[in-house]
């Protein structure tokens, strides 16, 4: 990992000038995991999500602490298009600039399509997929005219391949995918990245509790469930860890990644091998 670090804190002419992250959702979950693999490399956070006040003011103090770098927090509504250019305004006023954008904030609702309730769509689609294209179209700009910038967004392997009761989820996810490959093309001349990282099951907070709602639904133990969910999707049988996702984030934003734009990156145990 020691290549990074020089990248992520940016080594011109001598004197190192960090690089500034947003990552959206980032209170918990694949998010939080993310915001502190790169602030691990010496980048400064600006955290973004739900939560309980208390707990956010903590996590966002002991990253700060942690690795000696710079946090704040936005409570921006990733609903809201005006929050979301506020958002991106208020890190480059706080931190001088957004050069790291991670597009992670995402909901999920399942339910046959003709049962699908209207608002239920309408905030996934919001959340999921719009909520990425305000945020870019913020961050663009500031960028381009600094020559660097990595866009990193959280698809799935919904992004990639379906699964039934998913359709907004699944849309919105391959919809990322549609809006990383646009956005890699506008910006390749411009030292700009724009990646989808497809995570499969990742074990956080949301999916255990999907497990443990199955277990006591199905009356079965969730050590089962967690096997079955394995069994169907993935071949290695193992859940991808958010420090495993927090290190390709990581990488996509090292020297090595130059090169790599408009991809959809896979890690889900072999989900979309199949």
């Amino acid at each position: 990992m020691g290549g990074i670090r020089p990248d992520l804190e940016g080594g011109h002419h001598g004197h190192t000038e960090r690089k500034n992250a947003i990552v959206t959702g980032s209170t918990s979950g694949i998010g939080e995991g993310i915001a502190e693999a790169l602030a691990k490399e010496g980048a400064n956070i600006m955290y973004n999500g739900f939560g309980d006040k208390g707990a956010i003011d903590a996590l966002v103090k002991k990253t700060a602490d942690t690795y000696k770098v710079k946090t704040d927090y936005s409570n921006a509504d990733m609903s809201k298009a005006d929050q979301i250019a506020q958002l991106v305004a208020d890190t480059e006023e706080k931190f001088g600039s957004v050069d790291i954008l991670v597009n992670n904030a995402g909901i999920q609702f399942t339910a046959n399509v003709e049962d699908f309730p209207n608002e239920k769509w309408e905030s996934i689609i919001s959340i999921n997929l719009s909520a990425a294209f305000y945020a870019i179209k913020a961050a663009v700009p500031g960028m381009k005219k600094r020559k660097w910038g990595r866009i990193i967004n959280i698809s799935s392997a919904h992004g990639l391949v379906a699964s039934p009761q998913k359709s907004a989820y699944v849309a919105a996810k391959h919809g990322i995918l549609g809006l990383t490959k646009t956005v890699a093309l506008e910006t390749a001349q411009f030292g700009i990245t724009c990646n989808g990282i497809c995570p499969g099951w990742v074990f956080t907070p949301l999916v255990d509790k999907q497990a443990k709602d199955r277990a006591a639904k199905e009356n079965r133990s969730e050590d089962d469930i967690k096997k079955e969910m394995l069994e169907e999707k993935m071949a290695t049988m193992k859940f991808t860890t958010v420090e495993q996702i927090g290190g390709l984030a990581v990488f996509l934003c090292s020297p090595a990644a130059d090169n790599i734009t408009g991809a959809p990156l896979p890690i889900d145990g072999g989900w979309v091998a199949e």
